[in-house]
């Protein structure tokens, strides 16, 4: 598998484990606060500081569909600076310590993330 493709499987997993922490995260709150709309929980995911480290998730992929989306091509050193991110942030070589608490929690409590995380790493890592 080149690089490219690595990092459109890799991109592709990624959101599937950033939705699975989002639905948990989302029952957690509602729980404690009750129902959200879509548009209120939108909105707590943009501007809350308790999921802010989520957003570390979300501004990876749109950077990657970003990149994939141009119209006049990209980089492999492009590629290979995603992949870098991607690998980091699933290896949690974050300094943030709240990042990392609240990473290790969700995975600890949700199987699908903790599934999600496990296929992504071995992909990102089998090499």
């Amino acid at each position: 598998m080149d690089n490219t493709e690595l990092l459109r499987n890799s991109r592709n997993l990624l959101l599937k484990l950033h939705k699975s922490l989002l639905d948990h995260e989302r029952r957690i709150y509602e729980e404690f606060y009750g129902p959200r709309t879509p548009g209120q929980f939108l909105n707590l995911l943009l501007e809350d500081p308790d999921f802010a480290w989520l957003r570390k998730f979300s501004t990876l992929i749109v950077e990657i569909d970003e990149m994939f989306a141009q119209k006049d091509g990209y980089s492999e050193e492009t590629v290979d600076t995603h992949i870098v991110a991607l690998r980091s942030l699933v290896a949690m070589e974050e300094e943030d310590e709240v990042f990392k608490a609240k990473y290790q929690s969700g995975l600890q409590q949700d199987l699908d993330a903790a599934s999600q995380h496990g296929e992504l790493r071995a992909l990102l890592f089998s090499e």
